[in-house]
């Protein structure tokens, strides 16, 4: 007869090999050089690049948004009232519960993320550039129609160059915003949406479904 392999549970407990960390990574200190190397090309680098693209996708479509309302606002006032108030409300929306608000709409994909990240950026970009614009002087405005300058070269030689430090201080702020926003849609992404992940995978699949969830 082939004898019985021994049970698990009288062999003891199965401790998994995972090598010998630097003396840095036993005694938990606040930095580690050779921890950041050995986990920079697998976990970090992919993560950062996909950060950085993230933020450079979602301030880029706000400001072409936000400077294209800004022109139309400059020129009629009557719009700033309605764009104010639609970016204030989405920039008061909390980013966990709008993610959750998003995800009927969008899924479970990037579009969830940029989307919520464009909104938070509308409302800074928008009232930086459109105060840059306004905060040209009066004097400065009278020179240009003295010399000619019609009111579309106006606006592209003398208000737009002017309005950059302006432009420039939003960009910077919505890029700070938009960072953590992006944290907080990977802790939303892995807790909460992870809910959503198994209702869509038990309708598509039934129980196989959330055996597969389980496995990934």
């Amino acid at each position: 007869m082939i004898p019985l392999a021994e049970p698990l549970a009288a062999q003891g407990p199965v401790i998994p090999d995972f090598g010998e960390g630097s003396d840095c990574v036993v005694q938990n200190r606040l930095f580690c050089p050779d921890w950041v190397q050995d986990n920079w090309s697998g976990t970090l680098q992919p993560a950062l690049v996909e950060h950085v693209k993230l933020t450079l996708i979602a301030v880029a479509i706000g400001f072409a948004l936000s400077f294209g309302a800004a022109l139309v606002t400059h020129r009629y006032r009557l719009v700033e009232r309605p764009f104010v108030a639609f970016a204030a409300i989405v920039y008061t929306i909390p980013s966990l519960a709008l993610f959750q608000l998003l995800v009927p709409v969008t899924g479970l994909t990037v579009a969830t993320v940029e989307v919520a990240l464009v909104g938070y950026t509308l409302l800074i970009l928008f009232r930086n550039i459109l105060e840059g614009l306004r905060s040209v002087p009066p004097d400065v405005l009278e020179a240009a129609r003295g010399m000619g300058l019609t009111r579309r070269q106006t606006l592209w030689r003398i208000e737009l160059p002017l309005a950059v430090p302006a432009t420039m201080a939003g960009l910077r702020v919505a890029v700070v915003i938009a960072v953590p926003a992006i944290a907080a849609f990977s802790v939303w992404f892995f807790t909460i949406g992870r809910d959503e992940r198994v209702d869509t995978l038990r309708k598509q699949h039934g129980r196989a479904g959330t055996r597969i969830l389980e496995a990934a």
